[in-house]
């Protein structure tokens, strides 16, 4: 994932004109308030155990900042978030999606009133509902349910020859969901969320996205086609197989969690034994949605494990390689850490202390048994994103991040995007600037890295989001049809 705009407001049609007549019958019945998930919002402020009150202060300031930053580049009118910012960008899917997820968040922290959340989420689903879908290169926002990764911010159009993108519309389909769960109340905009959010979800054809089934492709242009790539364990794509597999219209079978499974590699990173995978957005995206503590799909049961449980071993792995630090970078140790995708320095071979250094701009930064792509850049977003799996550990290193690095990190969004210790000398860079005798630090706050720390943020803290998909019978179905089972989900027929 890579790279404002005032859109003209797109005027809905009645409900009843949005929605077929034989499907508007079966989404009145999706209107109804949502099954109890547990008290939602109790208990906010939110006292997250084990963290002192420093740390908790900290929290706050660090995701009612994050949060405002969805508030300062959505655009209101037709709910598109830029890519990254300041510097001007497309709209990226995904980013939407988690600006959706935002967006609750923020009426429960009293950020912004429901009626404000309301009328964003209303913009945003009308204008997924409503935009061009088909096979043209051009004029399209999406085809066959799914949506191109970048936008364009004014035509809400695809972006260049950027591809049709099955896992950037799937978290894009988690924040529409979200959404749905929250908004449960009686008045005809929410309503209206509830029934948008419900046919968007169903129109999306995942068996189409099969050309090698059962396995669900990564992408599809209309100049070439699917590509040569398909959706193989263990990543981000877990959450995308869930809603795979939970639709009622177009769903895949459940041999495609099977066969994403046989792909995995289980093995032991720096005393971690967990599924590998380097960059920690793949331990991390699916969870800000997904509740996976106490469920068990056929392969954790035979390790013993949950996807949470491992996903704390992936984090924990990572701490321990930055304190070992094999490759010698500046600054790596137990308070500087974390690596993930993000935007890097520069491409480029540099000689620095002697050493020659290889430095990348935008990587997907991580390190594994899987593989090792690590270049001196670390993002906060990794720890952020990772909270709920040790606060222990990835709380007090953000502090650290803050501190140390003050206003060249954080700023009036929370935490830019990366930085690098290593990179001192003066040079002129691709992205960011360099302090000299500090490191080098981007200039960019990126959509995909402001959203899981907001979310996983409250996830750790009240359990906000989890609770609400907890409610949704996609979902549910999805994960049962993937085989878990045990702690909060319900048996097969059992709700």
């Amino acid at each position: 994932m890579l790279r404002r705009g005032a859109g003209g407001r797109r005027r809905a049609a009645p409900l009843v004109d949005l929605v077929p007549a034989a499907l508007f019958a079966v989404l009145a019945g999706c209107a109804a308030p949502a099954p109890d998930v547990g008290d939602v919002g109790a208990g906010l402020p939110g006292a997250a155990p084990g963290l002192a009150p420093a740390d908790l202060a900290f929290l706050d300031t660090l995701q009612e900042r994050t949060f405002r930053w969805f508030v300062a580049y959505t655009n209101p009118e037709n709910g598109l978030t830029r890519d990254r910012a300041p510097r001007p960008s497309f709209a990226s899917v995904a980013a939407v999606g988690f600006a959706l997820t935002a967006w609750p968040i923020g009426v429960e922290r009293g950020w912004m009133s429901r009626e404000e959340a309301r009328d964003r989420v209303l913009s945003t689903l009308r204008f997924f509902w409503t935009a061009p879908q088909g096979p043209a290169p051009a004029g399209m926002t999406g085809h066959r349910g799914f949506f191109y990764h970048f936008l364009d911010m004014e035509t809400g159009h695809r972006f260049e020859r950027v591809e049709l993108s099955t896992i950037d519309s799937a978290l894009l389909l988690a924040g529409m969901l979200v959404c749905h769960e929250y908004f449960d109340g009686s008045d005809a905009g929410e309503a209206e969320i509830r029934a948008l959010a419900d046919s968007i979800y169903r129109r999306v054809d995942w068996s189409w996205a099969r050309p090698r089934a059962p396995l669900v492709a990564m992408g599809w242009t209309p100049e070439e086609g699917f590509h040569g790539w398909d959706w193989r364990g263990y990543n981000e794509a877990m959450l995308l197989y869930v809603l795979a597999l939970g639709s009622p219209t177009h769903p895949v079978e459940p041999a495609a969690w099977e066969a994403w499974t046989e792909t995995y590699r289980w093995g032991t990173f720096h005393g971690e034994p967990h599924l590998g995978f380097g960059p920690l957005f793949g331990h991390q995206y699916s969870h800000v949605w997904i509740d996976f503590r106490g469920i068990r799909d056929a392969y954790m049961r035979g390790r013993g494990i949950d996807y949470f449980e491992n996903s704390r071993r992936a984090l924990r792995s990572q701490r321990a390689y930055a304190i070992a630090n094999p490759g010698g970078w500046r600054g790596y140790g137990a308070e500087l850490w974390g690596l993930t995708a993000s935007d890097g320095p520069l491409d480029t071979v540099m000689v620095v202390d002697g050493v020659e250094r290889r430095f990348h701009t935008y990587w997907a930064r991580g390190a594994s048994f899987t593989g090792l792509t690590d270049d001196g850049t670390l993002v906060p977003t990794a720890l952020g994103g990772s909270i709920p799996f040790d606060p222990a550990i990835t709380v007090p290193s953000l502090r650290a991040m803050r501190e140390r690095f003050g206003a060249h990190l954080w700023g009036e969004y929370g935490f830019l995007d990366a930085f690098n210790p290593t990179l001192r000398e003066p040079v002129r860079t691709q992205h960011g600037h360099v302090v000299p005798g500090v490191g080098w630090f981007d200039g960019d706050y990126l959509g995909i890295d402001q959203g899981p720390i907001v979310a996983m943020i409250e996830n750790h803290r009240t359990g906000l989001v989890w609770r609400l998909l907890r409610g949704s019978p996609y979902i549910v179905e999805g994960l049962r049809r993937a085989g878990f089972t045990g702690g909060w989900l319900p048996p097969a027929g059992g709700d």
